[in-house]
């Protein structure tokens, strides 16, 4: 349960820095890191849990699209996580198209890496 957490922290942070770095991600919330946390918990649940299974069936397809069909997965992840954290909480954060959800992917997989190795788990 505590590696969960701190993956959701984490997550949590990037998502915070990716909506601050980029004007194609909008915060939903009072305060808007209220719609951050609650995207990212989501983010998290979807790494977690059906993410791996997807990402296995769809390996043939990634093969042969010399892995861009991963960034589709990711915007498919981040849309379905911003759907769900704005229908259950009425907050979240809301992605502005594709290039800005493959854009948010880059920054949020830098930021979680950085903050991952600081964190230390």
């Amino acid at each position: 349960m505590s590696r969960f957490l701190s993956r959701w922290l984490v997550l949590t942070i990037a998502a915070g820095v990716m909506v601050a770095l980029l004007p194609g991600m909008e915060a939903v919330g009072e305060p808007p890191v209220l719609g951050v946390a609650a995207f990212s918990l989501f983010l998290a649940l979807i790494n977690a849990s059906i993410k791996p299974v997807v990402q296995l069936i769809a390996l043939p397809i990634s093969i042969l699209s010399f892995g861009l069909f991963a960034l589709v997965l990711n915007w498919l992840f981040m849309e379905l996580a911003s759907w769900l954290a704005m229908s259950l909480f009425d907050v979240g954060v809301i992605i502005h198209g594709f290039l800005w959800a493959v854009l948010g992917s880059f920054i949020m997989a830098i930021v979680s890496g950085i903050v991952d190795a600081v964190i230390g788990d």
